[in-house]
């Protein structure tokens, strides 16, 4: 009988997500309430992000925050939070259709994303509550650690099936690279 060999992690997509685009002054005090009042989160320090029952808020770039919900509530979120800017230059977009989420799960799950991004993955460097809006290979992603041995990822959907592969590739069992 020969040895199977598990895979780094499993690679599972997910179904539709809501997400809400949210661009404005992060610094500014009546953003930051209005984001607060109409999702109930803090607006979360850079390359964070931040949980809440079945909502997150995570920091995309100096101007922008990315909010995930249930696919049905992103347009009432929206509307919920271009109501609380007012005349605030700023602006909330639902994105959810143009989005592809994928969950990573198993005990080398660092290796994989560490395989395919230019980011540090060591516990010590990369933890709970970090995301990294980076690259995947060629693709543009963004992903966090949901727990020890588990992580989500985002990428556009137009490559979604090529982000998928390439996550199974590098997740193959006897590709350790030996990095954690």
């Amino acid at each position: 009988m020969s040895d199977v060999m598990a895979p780094l992690a499993t690679v599972t997509a997910l179904p539709a997500q809501g997400m809400i685009t949210i661009r404005g002054n992060l610094k500014d005090a009546g953003f930051i309430a209005a984001v607060k009042s109409a999702s109930g989160l803090d607006v979360p320090a850079q390359r964070q992000i931040v949980t809440q029952k079945e909502l997150a808020l995570a920091w995309m770039s100096p101007d922008e925050l990315l909010l995930l919900c249930g696919y049905e509530d992103a347009p009432a979120l929206t509307n919920a939070m271009t109501e609380a800017f007012g005349d605030q230059f700023a602006m909330a977009v639902v994105v959810s259709d143009a989005r592809a989420v994928f969950d990573l799960e198993g005990p080398k799950v660092r290796d994989v994303l560490g395989k395919l991004a230019p980011v540090d993955m060591a516990p010590g460097s990369f933890g709970h509550g970090e995301i990294r809006r980076t690259r995947l290979a060629q693709v543009a992603a963004a992903f966090w650690l949901t727990c020890d041995d588990s992580a989500r990822l985002v990428c556009f959907r137009s490559v979604a099936q090529y982000a998928e592969d390439l996550l199974k590739t590098s997740a193959k069992p006897g590709t350790e690279v030996g990095y954690f």
